[in-house]
């Protein structure tokens, strides 16, 4: 009963193992779990913790500062007794404490500027990481595609492999009926040979693609990775019925680097508001609290002021009280020459903001050129997706010919192996324009706002 038993664990584990390297990840699983788990992104992310730091430390201005000190120190030798004022040679020690705080009134809107600024850095950290996230999606969608591809053009120099060796076989039946000449059968085995090698760097180029995509996804375990074989060529969203300006103003709304752009120029128009402050007076307020403990017995005087012995010092906390002392005020700071070091600063801060400036209109050129670019490039593929097909079609026709000759002795082998080799090139090309094509209107779609990233 235990074996039967242990047997049943077995198999089931054997077929959770099965199912588990079975497991091929969908474009949209690729897409999540890189946005998860990238190097890349998790790096943006952290650029998002510190602007959030920073934001913390624009808060930290408007609070005052405390500060608190003691000391404990022994005097040995010729020291000013503290309470005659004369010079005497003793040992005495002391213990001193003290407390101060300070906190900003005014600083010319600095800390206001600041705080804001921060915000600004915040906003454009979630910005940034949101770009890197898309790029990375796009990188993923390239990938995927790329394994897809892969996977297809393996099949077609399978079956073109398995064509030939069928070819191979008849021909050997028609070398020794004497139909064909011997030198044919070589040349057809010499085009086995050539398919062959063909399998080995398709097979090659999908396993290199397979890895580049398990580590565009940062995954450990590649060797058993594997994609759905989803092949259909769609344009689900008929984002090719869209007119490219349509596609530009729509991407002028959401895309993501027009929007880093215009916080950079914010920020920017923030640090010449700061810089600008150091011009004006500061006005801070102060507090300071302090006091002291001396050990040194405390001489004793009579009538006359003559000292008569000594007493040892007042209890510690006694002399704490009597000797507390405080000061509060406030300090006006006003800036009159200070080198043009504020000038300067100032000067600097309004020639970023000219950066920034440019920077925004130089986003949006290269946004329109994007865009433009993008669908002329989606219909060409198109085009040539389609031209591809009818090349085919013409090709298969013009195979199914040659074999018909071949089969009576009409075409030698040749000729027939040249009429094959097209064919295959020209089913590659299907391939390589079907996928270049799908990209392509990733891409499109990508500006008109639709994402590759789902929540």
């Amino acid at each position: 009963m235990k074996k039967k038993s242990f047997f049943s664990l077995f198999i089931v584990l054997v077929g959770l193992s099965v199912q588990g390297q079975a497991k091929k990840w969908t474009l949209q699983e690729c897409v999540n779990y890189a946005i998860q788990n990238n190097i890349s992104i998790k790096q943006s992310a952290l650029d998002t913790k510190t602007a959030l730091i920073d934001k913390r430390g624009a808060i930290g201005n408007f609070l005052p500062s405390l500060n608190a000190s003691a000391s404990h120190s022994w005097n040995i030798g010729l020291n000013q007794d503290i309470t005659t004022g004369l010079l005497r040679n003793q040992t005495t020690q002391f213990t001193s404490a003290g407390a101060n705080v300070g906190i900003d009134i005014y600083k010319g809107l600095q800390n206001q500027n600041t705080l804001r600024k921060a915000n600004l850095s915040i906003v454009a950290a979630k910005y940034q990481l949101l770009k890197m996230q898309e790029d990375i999606a796009l990188n993923v969608a390239n990938a995927f595609l790329q394994v897809l591809f892969n996977k297809e053009n393996l099949k077609v120099q399978k079956e073109q492999l398995g064509i030939n060796e069928k070819q191979y076989a008849r021909s050997e039946e028609l070398v020794k009926a004497g139909s064909i000449p011997r030198g044919d059968l070589l040349d057809i085995k010499a085009t086995v040979a050539q398919n062959n090698q063909n399998v080995i760097v398709a097979d090659n180029a999908l396993l290199i693609s397979k890895l580049s995509l398990a580590q565009l996804l940062q995954l450990k375990d590649f060797e058993n990775f594997d994609v759905v074989d989803d092949t259909n060529m769609r344009d689900e969203n008929n984002i090719m019925a869209q007119t490219p300006s349509a596609i530009y103003n729509k991407a002028i709304e959401g895309r993501t680097e027009l929007k880093i752009a215009r916080t950079n120029l914010e920020i920017a128009q923030k640090n010449v508001d700061i810089a600008k402050g150091a011009f004006q007076p500061t006005l801070q307020g102060f507090y300071s609290f302090n006091s002291r403990v001396s050990y040194a017995n405390v001489p004793v005087f009579n009538n006359m002021g003559n000292i008569t012995g000594t007493r040892n010092a007042a209890p510690f906390f006694n002399q704490f009280s009597d000797n507390k002392g405080q000061s509060f005020g406030a300090q006006l700071s006003i800036p009159i020459f200070n080198g043009f070091s504020v000038r300067n600063n100032v000067e600097r801060s309004k020639v970023s903001l000219e950066r920034s400036k440019i920077a925004v209109e130089q986003q949006d050129l290269d946004l329109q050129r994007n865009v433009f670019t993008a669908f002329t490039d989606a219909k060409g593929a198109l085009k040539s997706y389609e031209s591809a097909v009818i090349a085919v079609e013409a090709r298969q026709g013009a195979v199914d010919y040659a074999k018909e000759r071949y089969n009576v002795g009409l075409m030698n082998s040749f000729d027939y192996n040249q009429a094959q080799t097209l064919l295959t090139n020209a089913q590659s090309e299907v391939l390589r324009t079907k996928y270049d094509y799908i990209f392509k209107i990733k891409i499109l779609e990508f500006y008109f706002g639709i994402p590759l990233i789902k929540n």
